[in-house]
């Protein structure tokens, strides 16, 4: 009789741990892919040298910034906004 009982509790733990993870699965945001093509994208057109790469918070574009060199003059800081 005690096997069932444990079987029983085993059996609840197991559900209430599924319906959990589908709860939080329901949040999970897919991204479709790194900023690495969209910073090497930038770096190949400006000339410049990459600072960072991340990803906006709606994931909808990369935010690149590098530094890209003047002639004589000091670095400047350039921001893209790239689709990913």
């Amino acid at each position: 009789m005690a096997s069932l009982k444990v079987i029983a509790m085993v059996a609840a733990g197991l559900f209430s741990l599924s319906a959990a993870h589908a709860f939080a699965r329901d949040y999970l945001i897919l991204v479709a892919g790194d900023c690495g093509d969209a910073a090497s994208k930038v770096v190949r057109e400006t000339g410049g040298e990459l600072l960072s790469a991340q990803p906006s918070k709606d994931g909808a574009t990369c935010i690149v910034t590098v530094l890209v060199q003047g002639s004589g003059e000091r670095p400047r800081k350039v921001t893209v906004r790239v689709p990913m």
